[in-house]
């Protein structure tokens, strides 16, 4: 699409002179000769550019900048002056013009700042279009959530993403750590920068090291070469440290010393390297509780911890549980052939009724072990494959829903006696906390 230029001189002889020009340059002119009639054209028509004279009788350019952007807040304008001072000219930038020309000007210069213009117009739109695309992805617009509590996560999800600060995202294990991670990355302004993730569970204490930190040729057998670190490798964007509850006391002293200073020494080196980056780290222990036992570090908790986000449990928002499930449905179908009509009323019954200990990720899961065995137009109960399930139970509901408890007592108290029955121990094997531990234990009837 050919780019519109807005002229606007309160001399008509130097509009068309500006008009030829400005054709031959390949572009759409419109010229004006007067403020008023510039603006409702403007606020009519879609233009990329605004040329403007800076001094004209009653609305001059300056005049011209401040309501134009009540037009279109988006639009460049290029203000031209035989007056050019550097009063003028800050003033013409204060108020938003991208640049100024003198006149009388070079027909080559000009058309050398109208290209600049226009194409850092095109990048900003192309910047607002693919922020918005991350955001309608990632964001937290994006995700599924109907429930309150949910619905206050995502509300300081939006408010931590307008600062640097770092953020603590805690829950069990399937609620969506990463994915609140990459919520507050997309809708901050670091979404330009990269997004590195790193599971710090699953790497040995001086392999993470390394792999954070980057190390020097010779650091240790085998590096051979130097290595950028994932702090350097996050600079300008974001940081994801997942797991963080299971690094050991060593790494969480050369961490803590990392986001005080924000400079990191590679593996083998002395040099420190300054780095922009912010931190979101996630876990799905009880940092409160490790560090009154002293397994984690109390000044790295609070480091951490500026801004904290609580996941709820997928049981603790009932709400959100066949939402979710059209969304996973939606996603696993896409592409099925044939299609699928949806579920049944039976497996409706149970979505509901399930207690979902591995929360939004198990659900997921079923629903795509569903959509992937389904034989009829709907998923039916016994395409979900559910483990141990009575054939002639499977469509009554309170039979269904009395063998899951069965199962869950049955695999809490395995898990307790493995555990030398420590209510801490088993929650943590379990991937959830010592309370919600406590509440099924108490439902189900299940001594110490």
């Amino acid at each position: 699409m050919t780019p519109r230029i807005a002229v606007l001189d309160d001399e008509t002889r130097l509009v068309a002179i500006l008009e030829m020009v400005l054709r031959r340059g390949g572009y759409e002119v419109e010229g004006f000769s007067a403020p008023d009639a510039a603006l409702v054209a403007l606020g009519a028509r879609r233009f990329d550019l605004l040329l403007t004279d800076l001094k004209m009788p009653g609305l001059d350019g300056l005049g011209v900048l401040e309501r134009v952007r009540g037009v279109d807040a988006d639009i460049p304008v290029v203000v031209m002056t035989a007056h050019a001072t550097i009063a003028t000219a800050v003033a013409a930038l204060r108020l938003g013009a991208f640049d100024y020309v003198e006149k009388p000007f070079d027909n080559d210069a000009l058309l050398a700042v109208v290209a600049r213009a226009l194409d850092h117009s095109r990048l900003a739109r192309e910047n607002r279009y693919l922020r918005a695309e991350l955001a309608s992805r990632h964001g937290a617009a994006s995700m599924v959530a109907e429930s309150p509590s949910m619905q206050r996560v995502l509300d300081v999800v939006r408010r931590a993403a307008r600062s640097d600060a770092t953020v603590l995202v805690t829950g069990e294990s399937g609620t969506g750590k990463e994915l609140i991670a990459r919520a507050v990355h997309v809708q901050s302004d670091r979404v330009g920068g990269p997004f590195v993730a790193v599971n710090c569970k699953a790497l040995a204490p001086g392999v993470l090291e390394s792999e954070l930190f980057g190390h020097e040729r010779g650091a240790f057998t085998g590096a051979e070469s130097a290595r950028a670190g994932l702090f350097e490798r996050a600079e300008s964007g974001t940081l994801f440290l997942d797991e963080i509850g299971e690094t050991a006391p060593d790494f969480q002293a050369k961490l803590l010393r990392v986001l005080q200073d924000r400079r990191v020494t590679r593996v083998g080196g002395s040099d420190e390297r300054a780095l922009d980056f912010r931190v979101v780290a996630a876990t799905n222990r009880d940092l409160k509780r490790e560090v009154e036992t002293g397994a984690f570090r109390e000044d790295l908790y609070f480091r951490l911890a500026v801004i904290p986000i609580q996941l709820p449990p997928l049981r603790e928002r009932p709400e959100d549980v066949l939402a979710l499930a059209r969304h996973f449905f939606v996603r696993a179908a896409a592409d099925r052939k044939p299609p699928l009509e949806g579920w049944s009323a039976e497996v409706e019954a149970f979505l509901r009724r399930h207690p979902w200990p591995g929360n939004a990720r198990e659900l997921e899961n079923t629903i795509e072990r569903g959509v992937a065995l389904a034989r009829g137009p709907k998923i039916e109960l016994a395409d979900l494959l559910l483990e141990g399930e009575p054939a002639d139970a499977a469509g009554a509901e309170a039979p269904l829903a009395d063998w899951l408890d069965q199962r869950a007592a049955e695999r809490i108290r395995e898990v307790l006696a493995a555990s030398g029955k420590s209510r801490a121990e088993a929650a943590r094997r379990l991937g959830v906390d010592r309370t919600t531990l406590w509440r099924w234990m108490q439902r189900l009837g299940i001594a110490d």
